[in-house]
This record gives C-alpha cells, structure tokens and sequence, in this order.
C-alpha cells in the first residue's frame, strides 16, 4: 500500500512537473522530470529496469533521431536559408509576405520538424520584417500558427505526430491523405483572422526589395541532404518503414568527408529523445497502477477523444498526452484526432508549443516582445476553428 501511495506521489509529481516545464526549487526541464520520474518509479519498484526497457518504443526514439539529423545536415548546407529567401523573395506586397510566410513555414514544419523551424526561421523573419520597416508582430505570430498548423500534415512534422505514426502503424501516405485539407485549410485560415486582427497586413503597397539575408551555403551538402530527403520522402509514400528509412537515411548522411560527426551530433535534440524515453517509461507506471482506466470514459467517442487529447495537451504537454491517451484508441480516425488535437492545441496560448515560446524567446533577444494576451486573441479563435475543422473533415 505505502508502495502504490509512492508510486502515486511521484507521477503526481511528474505531470505537475511536465506541466509546469520544471519542478518549482529545483533546476529540471521536462527531460529531466521525466527522466527522475522514471527513475524513481524503478527505486520503488513500480516496474523494474527490464520492464522500462520494453516500455521503451525503439521505432519512435529511431525514427526521431534520423530525422533529427537529416535537418542538421540540411542546416549545416544553408538549405533552410535558400528557402525563406527563395519563398519569401516572390513576396512584392506585406499580404504577400504573410501569405508566402505562412505556406513556405507550414510546409517545411510538415517536412523538418516544427520545432527546428521556428528555431531557424525566427531571426530570418525578424531581420526581414526590420528590413522592410514592418510590424514584426503579426509575421511572429504567422511563425508560431504555420510551424504548428503545418506541422499536422505528415508523421514528421511534430514529435507528436511521429509517436502516433509509430504506435499506430498508419502508413505516410495514409496520414498525408486524411490531414492535408485541415492543415491547409488551418494556415488559410490563420492568414484571414491575422488580416483581420492587423490592418496593415492587407495592404497592397509594393514593398521596397528584400534585404538579404544571412546564411552560408554549401552546395556539396546541400546536394547530398537535398538526394537523401528526397528518396526518404518517396521511400515513406511507398510504404517503407518510417524508422528504418529514418536510420538509413542518417547513416548515409553521416558517411561523409565534409562534416565531423560531432557537428551532427551537436544538433541532436537529444533532451527530447531523453523526454520520450522517460516519459514511456512513466507511462508503462500508470498503466501497471491501473490509472490509465480513468481515462477509459474519454475515449468513448471520437469528439471525447479530441477534446481529451487538446485538453491534456494544454495541461500536461502534447507529447505525455498522446501516450496518455494512445491505449484508448481503436481505429485510424481516432488516430488522426489524437494527432490533431495534441498538434492543434499548441496554438491555443503562447505557452502551449515549444515551438511558441522558441519564437516568443527569439524576438526577445532582439528585445521584441509578444505579449500573453496579444497572443491569444490569435491563438484562441484559432485553435477553436481549426479543431472544429478537423473534426468535421475527418
């Protein structure tokens, strides 16, 4: 009994933790709540080291990694830079931009992982917008929906999305069919309600010329990452293994003269990597204690199942959420709500997306702040439409 009250104590104490993004008094971020979390669940007894082990989804944490190194690879040869300055140069007026901002950031979101998006384009959107004499505000605000928004598209655009393309078995293919027209629609509809929100976007005065903007380009890697992402892509739409593809293509990459594996391994988020480990674990926890079965009632329907899924992502974060919440799921459309509602959820506050609060970080660097408030009058119509959307679409 004392055990079970433990056991109890600390994943209350996780989720507290998880939610918060640290334990009040103590220098932990989510990886390292999940992480002690797990471990003290073994101390206890809770399940042992071999049990953690199998917890342990080898095709999630495989999959992650390989594209994680494919996107520092590609950063590495300036290829995100050639981008937003080949997109973003067509723009001629601000609506323009906006538009060309929110497309050109939705789909490298669903291709390159959300959050590595808002982390590189962040000071590419500042230095242009400052170029330009605009209002940096709505354009941030346009990074933070389109990394998010776009990121639904495909198993790679989120962490999410890869746990539930993993533990569900949906095949690429499948997951682009059934969620390319909310994705779509949801950047679309972003541009509209920024437009309304800020006047000066929908003007149509001709913008002066871009200022260029500051990248380094190698064109030997570029080649190389460009011919690797390519055949990855085509390789998931023919129904190859998404985790063996990923691996594969991170092997090829690394078989290199050019960079020193270090420089990859440098930008391996391997915190997150340790977040989804610890967290499998944690969750292995609650389902021995038999907690996952209060859940049970969430999952009785499919609009249950996605408010559960935006409500727990709100509150404990989107990645715990999902593997919450996955037990519950019985069929592919479920799948697809669980997906959408932990991805669509970051756009509700700033401070439900990584990706927000990395673009919210980065203006403030350059002493730019995007207020709370200013925020959600963006954020709230939106996630609420875009759920709307989803869920009659799917």
């Amino acid at each position: 009994m004392a055990q079970e009250a433990l056991s109890l104590l600390v994943l209350s104490l996780t989720y507290l933790g998880l939610a918060l993004g640290g334990l009040p008094g103590y220098r932990m971020n989510r990886a390292g709540v999940a992480l002690v979390g797990a471990s003290f669940l073994l101390l206890l007894g809770t399940l042992d080291l071999e049990a953690a082990w199998q917890a342990l989804d080898a095709k999630t944490l495989v999959f992650l990694f390989g594209v994680m190194v494919l996107n520092a690879h590609l950063a590495y040869a300036g290829f995100f830079g050639l981008a937003a300055e080949r997109l973003l140069g067509l723009a001629r007026t601000p609506l323009a931009l906006l538009v060309l901002l929110t497309l050109g950031a939705g789909g490298l979101s669903a291709l390159f992982l959300n959050d590595t998006m808002a982390l590189l384009l962040t000071p590419l959107v500042l230095a242009l917008t400052r170029g330009l004499g605009l209002n940096p505000v709505p354009y941030l605000l346009a990074l933070m929906g389109a990394v998010n928004t776009g990121s639904l598209l495909t198993p790679t655009g989120n962490p999410q999305n890869i746990l539930v393309a993993s533990l569900s078995g949906l095949a690429y293919l499948d997951f682009v069919r059934a969620l390319w027209l909310p994705a779509l629609l949801g950047l679309l509809l972003q541009v509209a309600l920024l437009a309304f929100l800020y006047p000066e976007v929908r003007s149509r005065k001709p913008l002066p010329p871009l200022p260029p903007l500051r990248y380094r380009l190698h064109r030997p890697l570029l080649r190389k990452g460009l011919g690797v992402a390519v055949g990855l892509l085509l390789a998931f739409l023919l129904g190859y293994p998404l985790a063996q593809g990923a691996l594969v293509g991170a092997g090829l990459l690394l078989f290199t003269r050019r960079l020193r594996s270090e420089r990859y391994f440098l930008r391996v988020d391997w915190e997150l990597l340790v977040l989804f480990g610890g967290l499998f674990v944690v969750t292995e926890g609650v389902r021995r204690l038999g907690l996952a079965e209060a859940l049970l009632p969430l999952g009785e329907s499919p609009l249950g199942l996605l408010l559960a899924a935006t409500l727990l992502s709100l509150l404990i974060s989107n990645v715990p959420a999902v593997l919450l919440l996955a037990p519950l799921v019985n069929d592919p459309r479920d799948w697809l709500l669980l997906a959408g509602g932990s991805t669509l959820a970051g756009n509700l506050t700033l401070l439900a997306s990584v990706a927000n609060l990395i673009v919210a970080e980065g203006a403030r660097k350059e002493g730019l702040g995007v207020g709370l408030g200013e925020h959600l009058r963006f954020g709230l119509p939106l996630t609420l439409l875009t759920l709307a959307l989803l869920y009659g679409l799917l």
